[in-house]
């Protein structure tokens, strides 16, 4: 009962401030206004005030919006650690399948002091020279994408 009472006087309020804007001929802004006030009337008679008004006084109501809030809480916790470990879902979930697809390690049956340790240095050697060469070329289309763009435009 309080609550309509502060919306329909505040509606009346809006009013007669539109009223006066409008006898200052800004009609625009008048109506603007009228519209603004209008909104609190509305509420009343749809009933969303009694419904509002029924939820902020339940205590039941705020121990679930702590939970749902707790829960979210949680939630975003989780993806923060999830971000700094440096992997995706994805990666853990391929990683995972991966671990269930091989029994057996895949140096398992290799010795371990023999051909094993010579073939890692040379497995790795590889992999270096074309970051090398991928750097070395990105540079160069760097600035060929200026050299064209200077040469479209004449200069």
């Amino acid at each position: 009962m309080l609550a309509e009472t502060i919306c329909s006087a505040a509606s009346a309020a809006g009013l007669g401030i539109a009223a006066i804007t409008a006898y200052r001929k800004r009609f625009l802004t008048a109506t603007r206004i009228a519209a603004y006030s209008l909104v609190p009337v509305g509420l009343v008679l749809t009933g969303v005030v009694a419904w509002v008004s029924g939820i902020a006084f339940k205590p039941s109501v705020w121990i679930g919006f702590g939970v749902l809030g707790l829960a979210w809480l949680l939630f975003m916790a989780t993806r923060a650690v999830e971000r700094r470990s440096g992997t995706t879902r994805a990666e853990r979930k391929a990683a995972r399948a991966a671990e269930r697809d091989e029994a057996v390690a895949p140096g398992a049956s290799a010795p371990s002091l023999g051909a094993g340790s010579q073939a890692r240095p040379a497995a790795a050697a590889p992999t270096a020279k074309p970051k090398k060469k991928q750097e070395a070329a990105a540079p160069g289309d760097d600035f060929s994408d200026i050299e064209a763009i200077l040469k479209k435009h004449g200069i």
